[in-house]
Formats: C-alpha cells, structure tokens, sequence
C-alpha cells in the first residue's frame, strides 16, 4: 500500500489531489497554460532576472511620462534586488518620477494592530527608502505624499485611495510560502463564502499565517521567528485584480550554489490549480498577469535527503 498521509491541518489547501496533480508537472510543462492572458516565463539568469524586473519597472514610469500622465504602481519588498537598478537607470537616464505615485502592498503591525512606524528598522517604509526611493536622486524622486504604504490609521480606505487615483496601472508582487499576495494569507479564505465574493475584498489588517511568519524569518529576521510581527496591514484581492495589469516574480531559492527553494511547490500550486480562495495566488490565473519564475525555481519538485 502506497504511503499517502493527508495534509496537516495548519494548511489551508487541503486538495491532496490537487496538490500532486500540481506536483508532478515538470519544469518543461510549467509555462504551459489554458489562458493565453496569464503568461509564465522562466529566465535562466539571475542578474537577468532582476535587471527585466528593475527594467518593467522603469518603462512603465517612462511611457506614463510620454504619455502625459501619472504612473501608478502597486510595489511589494520581495522581491528587493530590481529596486537598486531600477534607481540607477533613474538616475543615469535623468527621468524624472514626479508624476509616480505608488502603494505598497503592506506593512507589518503588531498584535494590536498597529502598524510598525517607518524608522523600525524591520518596516517596509524602511525597506523601500533604503531599497529604492533613497536612492533615487533627489530631484528625480517621487513626491513625498505620493508614497503611500497601508497603516492603522489609512487601511479601512486604502483600496479607495488606490482606486481614487485612477487603479493601479499595474501591480507588482510576488507568491508567497502559503500561497499569499502582499500579507492576504491563505487561511483568510475562511471569511468569504464564495471566490467572487473573495474577490472583492479590501484592504486591511490581517493575522500572518505560521508559514509566513516561518518565511520571512528565514528571510529577513536572521531565522528568529520571536522577531516577526503577528499581523500586518494588507492590501487585497480587489486591489489586485482592479489594476490594469499584473507582473508577478519569483526569485525564492535559498541562496546561491544551492539547489533549494521554498517556492518550487507553491509557484507551481499559484499557477496550476485551479482558482480558490485557499490559495490567494490562484487569482492570477483569471487575468491579465506576467508569471515570471527564476529558472531553477521551477526545477521538478521532488523529494532529495542529501
């Protein structure tokens, strides 16, 4: 008899036979998809990788600019690398950023609620200022109050603020352990009784799930899980399919020379099953999006003890 556990109970995706379904398409299949709309690429090169990033970005603010009018973006901390050289074409290239306005995906905040002030040192403002914005020239950056990240003050109107100026002309992002957009969790499809009533929710201040708190320990806490914030403010699934495009990357292995990665599965699972509210990602797959995935990212998921 085949050894066939079921999935522990934390896992909000609890579709045995959807997950090995999804586990087994190789990596020569992953690009493969029923919607001409969601496109995956896969880029073998790291500096590759990034520079196409930092490279959409930039000519996004570019045509907007051309085009006589605001850019609006939607940015996530994570993926970081793109950020400085998007900032060096900036600078290099003297283009002017005055009429971008951005939204970051979330912040994190604490048990209460409350949302970390930008000068901690483990705070997405903090993150994007010495990323990104800080390095942008100073006559070349955006307007200071056309910055915006989510907070306790701001969150209940957040998705109006992004709608307000006009939706986001695109949101960038990546996928999470769980599956998660910005901090909208996985186990969050708990509060909504049908994926389209899912669809319409809105920003706010959401409880991280165990694999998020996990990730971005190994991430950015130095693997201290005590140091990761319960909560967070978040953007939502109305925000991100109310942009006009989507371009998500995902870069997760877990440094270099090695060949792991926690996103093997989950790139695959956002990509391949079918659309739920259990994996935020899945979304995706219903619109306009660019799937980027860093080559051996999407290596064949399979089980290695060396």
């Amino acid at each position: 008899m085949a050894f066939q556990p079921a999935l522990s109970k934390f896992i909000s995706f609890q579709d045995a036979a959807e997950c090995a379904r999804v586990r087994a398409i190789k990596k020569e299949d992953i690009c493969k998809h029923p919607n001409p709309d969601f496109k995956i690429r896969l880029i073998e090169s790291l500096e590759i990788f990034y520079s196409e990033f930092a490279l959409d970005i930039v000519s996004r603010i570019v045509t907007a600019a051309e085009e006589g009018r605001q850019c609006v973006l939607i940015l996530p901390v994570g993926p970081v690398p793109q950020y400085a050289i998007a900032a060096n074409i900036i600078n290099r290239l003297n283009i002017d950023c005055k009429h971008l306005v951005t939204f970051n995906m979330d912040e994190y905040a604490d048990e209460n609620g409350q949302t970390a002030p930008p000068d901690w040192e483990g705070s997405f403002a903090t993150a994007m200022m010495g990323n990104f914005f800080g390095r942008i020239r100073e006559d070349l950056r955006p307007k200071p109050e056309n910055i915006n990240f989510p907070n306790t003050a701001n969150i209940d109107h957040y998705s109006d603020m992004i709608a307000a100026a006009g939706g986001a002309d695109c949101c960038y992002g990546g996928i999470g352990w769980c599956g998660h957009i910005a901090f909208f969790e996985s186990h969050l499809g708990d509060n909504y009784a049908t994926l389209e009533e899912y669809k319409q929710a809105k920003a706010q201040i959401v409880e991280l799930h165990p694999m998020t708190i996990m990730q971005n320990a190994l991430h950015s806490f130095g693997g201290d899980w005590s140091w990761v914030p319960p909560k967070a403010a978040s953007i939502a699934p109305a925000d991100i399919l109310g942009a006009k495009h989507r371009s998500f990357w995902l870069d997760g292995m877990c440094g270099p020379g090695t060949n792991m990665s926690w996103q093997r599965f989950i790139a695959r699972l956002a990509a391949h099953c079918y659309p739920n509210k259990y994996v935020p990602g899945s979304i995706l797959q219903t619109c306009r999006t660019d799937y980027t995935i860093y080559g051996p990212v999407a290596n064949n998921v399979e089980i290695d003890m060396s």
